[in-house]
């Protein structure tokens, strides 16, 4: 089926963003927005069936990542940046509202659209990352989150972790990625696309940087907001970065939300349990 998607570059924000189509033109829109350190490719088990659903999606490599532009400077990858790029992608297809699935990094930039500028969004599904001002709070009041989080303070290490995530053939990233997975989550030829996803000229540090911005900004977060767009919550409970427990606070700030969790699966929910992810989504953005 990858040989009828589309490749498109669109400009939108003062940049240009590679972006992955696939599906009935006039079908229903779905954009999928991945998270660090993947790419388009990170929604590979999901595209074909939401393309057999009727579907017309669209997966953008986001700013920094693979194949899209790569600005240089942190305050490039400042939340309100991300999200611009994205309402600009909404109009450059000409989409008034669409139906939007996020997973980590992804899923945080689908939290902000939706809190922020829900006129644009019919329906919101988040992968395994809480809301933005549960994140903020859990931060401040639980060690074992904290613990949980210590890498995003050796991200913001200028030069060094870019250095450790990028030496002998991205051995670290790769490892980071597999060890947060379950046994097979991420193939040999996964991590073969990755790895030439990460090559590309300034990713690595244009994906650290979405870290680096954030951690400077994370007293600037509004913390009095709730979700006004019907919500669903597909959360694996053996995430090793994010306590489940948020999943549940994140929906207590959602005026129409629900939380589907799943007990087996990983931070990688949308490739541990594919199947079943597949069909909540579909449910869902069909209004079920």
């Amino acid at each position: 089926m990858t040989d009828s998607y589309e490749h498109v570059y669109l400009e939108t924000n003062g940049i240009h963003l590679h972006v992955v189509t696939a599906g009935d033109p006039s079908g229903k829109p779905v954009v999928l927005l991945h998270g660090f350190p993947e790419f388009w490719y990170g929604w590979r088990r999901q595209i074909p069936a939401m393309v057999t659903a009727g579907y017309r999606v669209i997966v953008p490599d986001q700013r920094g990542y693979n194949l899209s532009d790569k600005p240089k400077g942190v305050k490039s990858y400042r939340m309100a940046e991300l999200c611009r790029d994205m309402l600009g992608l909404l109009d450059h297809f000409g989409i008034e509202k669409t139906n939007l699935a996020g997973h980590d990094w992804g899923a945080a930039v689908a939290w902000e659209l939706a809190i922020n500028t829900p006129q644009r969004i019919e329906r919101l599904a988040i992968l395994n990352v809480p809301n933005p001002t549960v994140m903020l709070d859990t931060l401040r009041r639980s060690v074992r989150q904290m613990l949980k989080s210590w890498y995003i303070g050796f991200f913001q290490i200028p030069g060094l972790a870019d250095w450790v995530l990028r030496i002998n053939d991205y051995s670290a990233t790769r490892r980071m990625l597999a060890s947060s997975g379950k046994a097979g989550t991420f193939s040999p030829e996964n991590m073969a696309e990755y790895k030439l996803a990460w090559a590309q000229p300034g990713a690595l540090s244009a994906m650290i940087n979405w870290y680096r911005a954030a951690f400077r900004e994370r007293s600037k977060l509004n913390t009095n907001v709730r979700v006004q767009v019907p919500t669903l919550v597909l959360w694996g409970k053996r995430d090793v970065a994010l306590n489940a427990e948020m999943a549940q606070e994140s929906i207590e700030l959602c005026d129409n939300g629900r939380l589907v969790t799943f007990e087996n699966a990983t931070h990688w929910v949308q490739h541990d349990e594919a199947e079943e992810v597949n069909r909540q989504l579909i449910e869902f953005f069909d209004g079920k």
